[in-house]
Formats: structure tokens, sequence, C-alpha cells
């Protein structure tokens, strides 16, 4: 494995965790707070030049992560397992760097990836909870489970998810494979988790405010199926609001070096 020093430009490899509530998303913007700017902030506040970094996915406004992959590269002498804590004595305490190593020369973020994990919470209770007003949707009506487990069958494997992307989004090709969608229910706290080969913007809140209506009956199965058949996103369900979302996992192929570190939870 190498790692390119020439010029002074190093190559780092980060997972990062951060509650999105504060931010505009991961994205730099002009005139708003995202995460991305207070890495690059933060790269700087320890004697990083030229600071550049690619995330896994651009998480917007609200939305949270619990290991974000990303490179950061610039002219540094930070050793690659040190940087994570020289970094996070700079971030703010809703951003962490969980581990960071020298990335190798063919390491991306985003095209190395095999794929994602996002988790969504849904609120049940009859009264909202101050502890996941950040954290899940607040939904009003009790869904059925054997309705949301059904329609999630149907989504899962290879689909055109046309009907499950927000416009404004430039893709080649709207295929893509959902490996599982597990569902579970403690209390009033819902919960479904999302793993798939790759995801089109907005898809896991499409996807869970189609699978939350099919379980009201507000969306018949029979519409789910049409979905995937029709393209239109009249089909499909509503978009969940952005806090119940997080990016709790990126997949990457097997690396002895980076997988012997520890892990971050995952919720």
């Amino acid at each position: 494995m190498s790692t390119p020093q020439d010029s002074g430009i190093v190559r780092y490899r980060l997972e990062v965790s951060y509650k999105g509530a504060a931010y505009a998303g991961w994205q730099i913007q002009p005139n708003a707070d995202t995460i991305e700017a207070q890495l690059l902030k933060a790269a700087a506040g320890i004697g990083i030049r030229d600071a550049k970094i690619i995330g896994a996915g651009r998480t917007d406004a609200g939305v949270h992560a619990q290991a974000q992959g990303a490179l950061l590269t610039g002219i540094s002498t930070i050793p690659g397992d040190r940087l994570a804590y020289a970094m996070n004595t700079r971030l703010p305490d809703d951003i962490r760097i969980n581990r960071s190593a020298a990335a190798s020369t063919d390491f991306h973020p985003r095209y190395s990836a095999l794929g994602k994990i996002y988790t969504y919470q849904v609120w049940l209770g009859e009264q909202a909870s101050p502890f996941y007003a950040e954290y899940a949707w607040r939904f009003h009506c009790d869904p059925d489970m054997k309705l949301m487990r059904e329609a999630a069958d149907i989504l899962t494997g290879s689909h055109d998810f046309n009907a499950y992307k927000s416009s404004g989004s430039s893709v080649k090709t709207t295929v893509r494979r959902i490996d599982d969608i597990f569902i579970e229910r403690e209390g009033p706290l819902l919960t479904l988790r999302f793993q798939g080969n790759g995801f089109l913007y907005n898809m896991v809140r499409i996807l869970t405010g189609t699978i939350v209506q099919a379980g009201t009956g507000k969306i018949p199965i029979e519409q789910v199926r049409r979905s995937l058949v029709s393209r239109s996103r009249g089909d499909a369900g509503i978009t969940a609001p952005p806090q119940g979302l997080c990016l709790t996992r990126v997949l990457y192929p097997e690396d002895p070096e980076w997988d012997s570190q520890k892990h971050s939870e995952i919720l």
C-alpha cells in the first residue's frame, strides 16, 4: 500500500460522525455552515495547507452520520493515525472524526465504496419526545408492521428507482440494488435500516415515506409495485423529513490495516 508524499501532499482516510441539525448539509455552501466547511477549518487550524476533502456522500441539511467515509488531502506532516485526535481538538462537539489513517493511492470515498447502510427512525408515540426531536420523524398514525414489511419486500432487489428520487438529481442510470430493508419497532420507536449498492438523491427518505404510508393504507401495496414499473414519482410516497435519517456506514473492500482499527459504534 503506497501513500504519495510528493511536494508534501499527503492523503488521509477518515471516518466522520456528526449531528446534522445545526448544518446545511455536508457540502460547502455560500452563507451557510456545513460539515465540509468545519472539517476544512479544523484542518487549517492544525496547520494543514491547501486542504481538500471529498465525502462518500453529500448528506442534506439536518441529516446525521455515524460513519461517513472521507478523503482529506493537503500539505502536512501529521501521521495518519494522529490526525483524528488533532482535528477533534478543533472541531465543534457535534462533529467528530472516529478514526484516521494514511490513505492508499487508490482509495476514493465514493468510487471505492461497495455500498451504504442508512438508518431511519420514526417516533410513533402519542406524545412527542424531546430526546428524539432531532433524530426521528414524528408520525401521528400507527402503521401496520405486516403491510410495511410487504412493501419493503417489493422494494428489495435490483429495480429502476426513478420514482424514488427527487427532482434535481442528475445520474446516468436510476437502477439501484437494495440488498436488505430491516424494520423493527420497540415501543414508540420505529426503525428502518436500508442496505444497498447506492442510493439516489432523497431515495431513502422517499422509500421510508412510501413504506410508512403503505403501513397506514394510504398507499395500496399494488401501488408500491406499480411505482417500480411506472417509474412515476406520483406513485411513490411522501419524502420523509431529514432529521430521522442517518448514514450509518459506508461499506468498503477489506483493508487489513484500516479494518484493524476500532470501528465506530453503530446504533
